[in-house]
């Protein structure tokens, strides 16, 4: 039988909603089983370790990231999985940060959620729950099948950072725009595991220090060049900026001076789309060449959630050398974009 252990850390999929009152408390999870009967069907042990304080998902911090590979590292060797169940509206956030934390990861670790409660009458708490964990106890000659940092919602099981929450009202939540499921629930669970990383390292180890001098800066028609001149002088270290299409941006002198600013004060500038799907390709068009010239790192397919982790990741390894981080921050780490 495989270990799993269950880490609840808050979100709507850890309450109940209380008949005398009619409010919502947490979920007691060391009774998960009495509560979902199915769950024993499957060939693993069950263990829980709930936050003393479950937080909102709205509340996550890097702070928050630490704790949780802190307690991965804690029980890695005497668990085969885990199931990290999690508010919604930043989940892809905490997926993408634990991807790059967690290095040489060759045990699955499956964040989950729900849109409604697990006590409600049309949840979607329990099918989640119950595949999460179904995925994570798959083996193959006594190895896990999965061994990567995932994130499993409605029928779908996803690289966690390739994932963006799109849909604040429907079971289906969240999207890969630009990698495929690796795994899909039906009648049968079929996994693509031709997708799945392959960790030939046994060398588990956790990156806990992060730099968050970072920020997102999403271009718009119009968009007033004093805020972004102000916010290169802030003393960031990283700004993701959201362009345009293909990783387009205004040609204007004003608007080049001020990267030019940024590079002087080795502040990192990372180009990704504010599309949905696709990708950066910078040159492709004249409004996208200037910044190739400049020294722009390219996003690729990269999505901003993963960018602005990623960033966190390396500036907290170093922070002094701008060359090295572009360089690292173009090459796919954790599966997080194309090649």
């Amino acid at each position: 039988m495989t270990n799993i252990l269950i880490i609840y850390t808050g979100g709507t999929i850890g309450m109940v909603k209380d008949l005398e009152t009619g409010t919502l408390k947490p979920f007691d999870f060391s009774k998960i089983s009495e509560n979902i009967p199915e769950l024993r069907l499957l060939h693993c042990h069950l263990s829980d370790l709930s936050f003393d304080k479950p937080i909102d998902s709205s509340n996550v911090e890097p702070s928050f990231w630490v704790k949780l590979v802190e307690i991965i590292a804690n029980n890695y060797e005497k668990y085969d999985g885990f199931v990290i169940l999690h508010g919604s509206d930043t989940m892809s956030y905490t997926a993408s940060a634990l991807s790059f934390m967690l290095q040489n990861l060759n045990k699955p670790v499956i964040l989950t959620g729900s849109q409604l409660p697990i006590g409600d009458l049309r949840t979607d708490a329990k099918e989640n729950l119950i595949t999460a964990i179904q995925l994570a106890t798959l083996q193959e000659d006594n190895r896990p099948v999965i061994q990567e940092v995932c994130l499993y919602f409605e029928y779908k099981l996803f690289r966690g950072n390739r994932t963006t929450k799109f849909s604040a009202e429907h079971f289906h939540a969240f999207d890969s725009p630009n990698f495929p499921a690796l795994a899909e629930s039906g009648v049968n669970l079929r996994v693509e595991k031709q997708l799945l990383l392959k960790n030939k390292s046994t060398n588990f180890s956790i990156a806990t220090n992060l730099c968050a001098d970072v920020l997102i800066f999403k271009l718009f028609p119009g968009f007033p060049l004093k805020v972004l001149e102000s916010i290169v002088n802030w003393g960031l270290k990283a700004i993701v900026l959201e362009t345009f299409g293909s990783g387009n941006a205004p040609s204007s002198a004003e608007f080049i001076s001020i990267l030019e600013v940024a590079k002087s004060k080795n502040i990192a500038i990372i180009n990704v789309t504010q599309c949905s799907a696709g990708a950066v390709v910078m040159g492709k068009y004249e409004t996208s060449q200037h910044l190739q010239e400049l020294g722009v790192i390219d996003g690729k397919d990269i999505t901003t959630e993963a960018a602005i982790t990623k960033a966190m990741f390396l500036l907290g390894k170093k922070s002094d050398d701008i060359n090295w981080f572009k360089e690292n921050f173009e090459k796919n780490l954790a599966g997080e974009m194309s090649n």
